[in-house]
């Protein structure tokens, strides 16, 4: 039954109307005080707000909850789990997948983490390097000022890669401090059908709408745009030149042009030249000194066995599985690769062999090991492959043209020869550099390099008046140069 505030008992001055409207607003102010207490903070009411159960603060009530964590208040936050902290601790979504060498699923998924064209999240190992070259770039960009630096190394020392990741750096950096992001041009050598193309290839990146003529040459435009005030954009262009080395010419004018572009007044180049050659620094610099463009060098040194290790662990941390290899076998694959070159791909070629051998072992009905994980002998067995002569780690380290030569002479004597002549094999030697693009050298340079070859024991150079009739013959097993080329992608289509 409803009641009047007359029938109450209470004092003739509950019934003043202005008290009563005070009261009724006191009231609904406190109401909203608890139902809205998301958008108020800190609590003003004197009486604490009364505590929800954490079960309760979820969905569209997530925003309501109020908690203390710390001494602090906590507004709109889910305090707990619907879960007890003991339950979920070993819930399915803590719980690693289990490694099953018979699933291929898997297998398959341990060998492409393992992979060459496997990117990784982050550069590891590689953290100083990356660092001298993005600071570099970052003040080029933050002052407008055009620079060059030059990166060498060991090949599978992580120079491309580390790059790679510098150029993703430098767009998000960019981004979050509102600067105008460099326009990026990235140019392998090898690829050029001429060294002088990558001045065209830098004028049609940079420049779509410039006519080229006859007249005047790519490198004459651009050093025209880069000499007067007005010509070039206000952007900064950030130039990567991998395999730079092949650039060389006879008197290297291609090289000193590129370098000398980012000393002229108006430039806005950032030129980063990457090259397995750790010399040609000391046999270019005081040239390029004497033009007043050396640039500043950043050297990739060859990984060590605890480097090779840490990367081999990152690659393997994607699959979720801690046991995949025995940790005698990383550790022993390491520490030869680390031994022998530092080349982290061969490291990463061999764990993936051994992988291969589980693989094997798991199908052969005879073999009654229940090995389920990549072991020490397994590591063995693929080292052991790797390394059965030692004519692949020379093949692996000789100059690219030479290497080309092999390759060349393993496609003519799969015609069933036993020998050819000199030209025969230049003319092999150029179809394949026709249809890879890279740039020929002359017939004397050519003759020099199989002499060289001959020197080192993998090939015998008959005697002959003329040069183009001298016989040849290999001195190596073809096994072994397809074995030392074996998952490089260049010199896989050399020898199709």
């Amino acid at each position: 039954m409803n009641r009047s505030p007359a029938s109450l008992g209470g004092s003739p001055a509950a019934k003043v109307p202005g008290e009563t409207k005070t009261r009724v607003d006191s009231t609904s102010s406190r109401k909203r005080s608890r139902s809205d207490c998301a958008s108020e903070s800190p609590i003003k009411d004197q009486q604490p707000a009364k505590r929800r159960s954490p079960r309760r603060c979820n969905g569209d009530r997530e925003q309501n909850c109020i908690g203390i964590h710390n001494g602090s208040i906590a507004i709109g936050k889910q305090l707990g789990s619907p879960k007890s902290p003991r339950k979920r601790l070993f819930g399915p979504s803590d719980q690693k997948p289990k490694w099953n060498p018979r699933d291929p699923a898997q297998m398959q998924a341990a060998k492409q983490a393992l992979h060459l064209a496997t990117t990784p999240a982050n550069v590891v190992c590689r953290e100083v390097e990356q660092k001298k070259v993005i600071d570099f770039c970052k003040a080029c960009i933050q002052q407008r000022k055009a620079g060059s630096l030059y990166v060498c190394g060991c090949p599978g020392t992580g120079k491309t890669l580390s790059i790679g990741k510098v150029q993703e750096h430098l767009l998000v950096w960019s981004k979050e401090e509102d600067i105008q992001s460099p326009d990026i041009l990235t140019i392998n050598c090898t690829s050029l059908t001429s060294t002088s193309e990558i001045f065209s290839k830098m004028l049609v990146k940079f420049r779509p709408s410039s006519k080229i003529t006859k007249k005047i040459s790519p490198l004459q435009h651009l050093q025209k745009i880069f000499s007067q005030k007005g010509q070039s954009s206000g952007r900064m262009m950030l130039i990567v030149a991998d395999e730079m080395d092949y650039l060389i010419t006879k008197d290297s004018s291609v090289l000193h042009d590129l370098f000398m572009l980012t000393t002229l007044p108006f430039s806005r180049c950032i030129l980063i030249g990457i090259a397995n050659a750790i010399d040609l620094a000391d046999r270019f610099l005081p040239k390029l000194e004497s033009l007043n463009c050396k640039p500043v060098v950043i050297t990739f040194r060859a990984y060590s066995k605890d480097q090779i290790l840490k990367i081999l662990q990152q690659r393997l941390m994607v699959l979720g599985c801690d046991d995949v290899f025995q940790s005698a076998a990383l550790e022993f694959c390491a520490r030869k690769v680390a031994a022998a070159s530092g080349d982290i791909r061969r490291a990463l070629d061999i764990c993936r062999s051994a992988i291969e051998v589980l693989e094997a072992e798991l199908r052969d009905p005879t073999d009654k090991k229940e090995t389920e994980i990549v072991s020490f002998d397994h590591m063995d067995i693929a080292i052991s492959k790797s390394c059965k002569s030692p004519l692949v780690n020379i093949i692996r380290s000789l100059p690219q043209h030479q290497q080309v030569i092999l390759c060349s002479l393993v496609r003519l004597f799969r015609q069933h020869k036993n020998s050819t002549t000199l030209g025969e094999l230049n003319r092999s030697y150029l179809d394949i550099c026709k249809a890879t693009q890279i740039r020929p050298i002359g017939m004397t340079e050519f003759t020099d390099m199989c002499r060289a070859l001959a020197d080192q024991g993998l090939l015998e150079l008959g005697n002959s008046r003329k040069d183009g009739s001298k016989k040849i013959k290999l001195k190596v097993d073809v096994s072994d140069i397809t074995f030392a080329f074996k998952g490089i992608r260049f010199f896989q289509n050399c020898l199709e």
